[in-house]
């Protein structure tokens, strides 16, 4: 669970913390999938000498989204390898240090929505390495198609093979219920909705998933889960699809934030957050007890 493995032909996951980037290619041509949370250049790069060889560099690094934890080692790896990173033209204001992302909504419920309160809603400014992703092909992925897969952000993009049906979905669906304490601990493996805390257009990412559903992937790697295969990814992923079981509340889930090329053009107000005010009342109270534990050290 949670290793480096190879998934399908010149397909190989590295997990990075919190989610997975991937290696997609041979040593005569190569990219790097998404590039996981900040601080994981050096094994990204370890490794894909070990796949490659030393002195190994890709054709670019290709991103599905432009989150922190998709986007957080690329600067550092571009600048290393000397290689451009190519993103959906939405998701270019986010990478270029013009706008940030809308911010997470903890308030749809969950184990990792409430823990991304702890989280800083981080942009980046990769200019100097940045690309815009042309929807025909990706450099250095010359066997697959790119799919357009909005919802969870404006411009996410997936990517399939059709040979031997390989889907990389980046997140727009996880391969681990993300909800689920007990499951995120496991890493069992089943097909659920994207992260919910920062998808921003639940209509659009439905749409997203039916459309990928239709692909009847075989092998299935996603941003966040083990890796599914046969059956049981083609099946959960219909299952999704068919069922769809979206937050019923939360900032986004009734009003989509909306954006366009330069950015964000519309953000719906946030909704009742009671676990946020219990959160500043526990912090409160627990100011205020130190501060009396204080003054009565003081006086004794």
């Amino acid at each position: 669970m949670n290793e480096v493995k190879k998934i399908a032909r010149d397909v190989l996951r590295i997990p990075v913390k919190i989610g997975n980037c991937y290696l997609v290619g041979n040593r005569n041509e190569w990219v790097l999938l998404d590039a996981g949370t900040e601080g994981n250049h050096d094994k990204i790069h370890k490794i894909a000498e070990e796949q490659f060889g030393a002195g190994a560099r890709p054709e670019a690094i290709v991103l599905t989204h432009g989150h922190f934890d998709h986007a957080g080692s690329a600067g550092a790896l571009a600048k290393h390898w000397r290689v451009p990173i190519y993103a959906h033209r939405l998701e270019l204001p986010y990478l270029t240090g013009r706008a940030k992302y809308p911010p997470p909504d903890p308030t749809v419920g969950g184990f990792m929505a409430n823990m991304i309160r702890f989280v800083p809603n981080k942009a980046y400014d990769y200019s100097a390495f940045m690309r815009e992703l042309q929807l025909n092909e990706a450099p250095g992925m010359t066997e697959w198609e790119i799919y357009e897969t909005p919802g969870h952000t404006p411009g996410h993009v997936s990517f399939f093979r059709r040979t031997d049906r390989v889907l990389l979905a980046g997140d727009a669906f996880c391969t681990v219920d993300q909800a689920s304490a007990y499951s995120m601990i496991r890493m069992k493996p089943e097909v659920s909705l994207p992260p919910t805390y920062y998808t921003i257009d639940w209509e659009a990412a439905y749409d997203s998933v039916a459309r990928l559903a239709e692909l009847e992937p075989d092998v299935i790697g996603a941003g966040h889960g083990e890796p599914m295969f046969g059956t049981p990814a083609r099946q959960g992923l219909r299952q999704l699809a068919r069922e769809w079981p979206q937050p019923e509340k939360g900032r986004y889930v009734n009003q989509p934030a909306r954006a366009d090329d330069n950015g964000l053009v519309y953000i719906p107000p946030p909704a009742p957050d009671p676990v946020k005010w219990i959160t500043v009342g526990v912090a409160t109270a627990s100011m205020i007890g130190a501060g009396v534990l204080w003054k009565r050290s003081r006086a004794a």
